[in-house]
């Protein structure tokens, strides 16, 4: 029982392992990964070389395929290059499974010792990042070491030779489990790799351990369908695509099946290098044969899974896309995007206080005020969205984006609440009682109003942008709409003083119309604090020492 226990251990360390350099390659290198792939898409070579290369360095072609397949879901590539780059990343995992192949024993504490060095130093830098992966790599190469010795009593065991001999001579049956395995595990290199090891223990047939191998392949193209099964059509194409180049694979492969295990014993590897080497063999033959057959493939599976006709809802969440939430680089941009069509609609509110207000139509103000759900509604589908980012995996300047979007979102959401308030305020004290602004005040809202409307576009601009100028630029307009805001006020007093009917029938509504603008301008200046903050010419306080010495002391009265 303990040996079997060791076992299983040993396995969720190689399983736990393979996720560790994958996530730790994500957060040092993600946004440069994600534009090694974009730069890739000249031809179908330079794809599966970039292909190759990523999911070498990630230990993943689930990963790279979760990625490029959110480019094909935005339309920046099509599908006939991102099933190129599939083919390359299914290269470059059957690669990295050679190299863990050897033996590496010897390497193993070197890497966990510098890795936990570097981590442990450096933590929240690159060098930090880069030592989690060392980390990572360290502790495959010491599970399939744990592995092998878990195995020798278990295989030295009457009983477990005796189900070996049991095993049914199936391919079918073989892949099957193959694929289930690899869909369990998250990773089609931790089972190829268990899967070698094993054979060289003899607890498997080489034969067995080649349908394993065969299913290994198949259950990482699952894996990447289910990833995406509630993604937009257009995601699904890719991992449906390459997906089909398996099946072709494998349905190729099977009848060689026992002419292919005489050859790789004929050329005298150990059992775990015929394994792996298999497993290479296959992937880059199937790159061979396949890549010139992927603009057939991608034109098949844009068929089978059409683009959606657009219905031009503005209510519903466009850019949170799930599958982007195993790269959380490409996750934290899919929310700045939604976070500005959350301000897209906030706008189209805003623009419309002024024509209900001069026209008072009741229908546009309600019309309006329903926006203010679907504001409400994009806000916490963002704030869920973000929740779902791994903050592990973020940088440093992805961990600030994210509280950037998070600040942001919420400004808008209270920007729509009191826009909701200032329009069922027009409707009961001015539209309802058939009251009208005079034309200076009308004027002065008019003024502010288009204000308002500037600044909103500049706080738009400084959150997508992040320029300090700008950010500098939209806090100054505070100062002045505050300004502007007890002008405008006094000149009200005034027009009461001279008895101006129409400004004394509306003069509440005038008064906190102008405060509610100024908050509205608030919640949009916020939006410059991160900016600042980050750039380091945010003061710590807004009141001047000089003025606050000048102050008599309260506690002397």
């Amino acid at each position: 029982m303990i040996h079997l226990l060791n076992l299983l251990a040993a396995i969720a360390l190689l399983v736990w392992s393979t996720h560790l350099v994958r996530t730790g390659m994500l957060r040092a290198f993600g946004e440069n990964l994600r534009g090694v792939l974009q730069r890739s898409f000249r031809n179908r070579f330079s794809a599966l070389l970039a292909g190759l290369g990523v999911a070498a360095l990630m230990q993943s072609g689930t990963a790279t395929c979760l990625i490029v397949a959110s480019f094909v879901g935005k339309g920046l590539v099509g599908t006939a290059p991102a099933l190129a780059v599939m083919l390359g990343a299914d290269v470059g995992t059957a690669l990295m499974a050679v190299v863990f192949s050897f033996d590496l024993s010897w390497l193993s504490p070197l890497l966990i010792f510098a890795g936990v060095v570097m981590f442990t130093v450096r933590q929240n830098t690159v060098v930090g990042r880069v030592g989690r992966v060392l980390i990572g790599l360290g502790l495959i190469t010491l599970a399939l070491q744990l592995i092998v010795g878990a195995t020798k009593p278990l295989t030295e065991s009457p009983a477990m030779r005796a189900l070996i001999v049991a095993l049914p001579n199936d391919i079918v049956l073989d892949m099957l489990v193959g694929a289930v395995l690899t869909v369990l595990s998250y990773s089609s290199l931790a089972i190829v790799l268990l899967t070698a090891t094993l054979a060289a223990s003899g607890m498997l047939p080489t034969t067995v351990a080649l349908g394993l191998v065969l299913g290994a392949n198949l259950g990482s193209g699952v894996l990447a369908l289910l990833a995406t099964g509630g993604a937009s059509p257009q995601v699904r194409r890719l991992p449906l695509g390459n997906l089909i180049f398996k099946m072709i694979g494998a349905a190729l492969v099977i009848p060689f099946v026992g002419q292919i295990h005489v050859l790789l014993q004929e050329t005298g590897g150990a059992v775990h290098e015929q394994v792996v080497w298999f497993h290479l063999a296959f992937n880059g033959a199937l790159a061979l044969l396949l890549i010139g057959t992927t603009g057939p493939v991608g034109r098949l599976v844009e068929k089978l899974l059409p683009e959606p006709t657009m219905r031009g809802d503005s209510t519903r969440p466009r850019h949170l896309d799930p599958v982007a939430l195993a790269t959380p680089s490409l996750a934290i941009s899919c929310a700045a995007r939604e976070a500005l069509h959350q301000a897209d609609v906030v706008e189209t509110m805003l623009r419309g206080i002024l024509p209900v207000i001069k026209h008072n139509d009741l229908v546009l103000a309600e019309q309006l005020r329903k926006m203010d759900d679907t504001v409400d509604e994009l806000y916490s589908a963002i704030k869920f969205y973000l929740t779902q980012i791994s903050r592990e995996a973020l940088s440093e300047r992805e961990s600030r984006r994210w509280t950037d979007i998070l600040s942001f979102t919420i400004n808008m959401e209270q920007i729509g609440d009191v826009i909701e308030r200032v329009l069922q305020d027009v409707e009961d004290k001015k539209i309802r009682k058939n009251r009208s602004f005079s034309d200076a005040g009308l004027a002065e809202i008019s003024h502010l109003h288009e204000r308002l409307l500037a600044n909103l576009r500049l706080g738009m601009s400084v959150f997508l942008d992040g320029h300090v100028r700008d950010a500098k630029k939209l806090l100054e307009e505070k100062a002045r709409f505050r300004d502007l805001e007890h002008e405008y006020a006094a000149s009200h007093i005034g027009r009461l003083r001279e008895n101006t009917a129409q400004s004394i029938e509306t003069s509440s509504l005038h008064l906190d119309l102008i405060s509610d603008l100024k908050r509205i301008n608030s919640h949009i200046c916020s939006i410059a604090y991160p900016i600042l903050e980050t750039a380091g010419v945010l003061s710590q306080t807004r009141i001047r020492h000089s003025r606050l010495a000048a102050l008599p002391d309260d506690s002397n009265t």
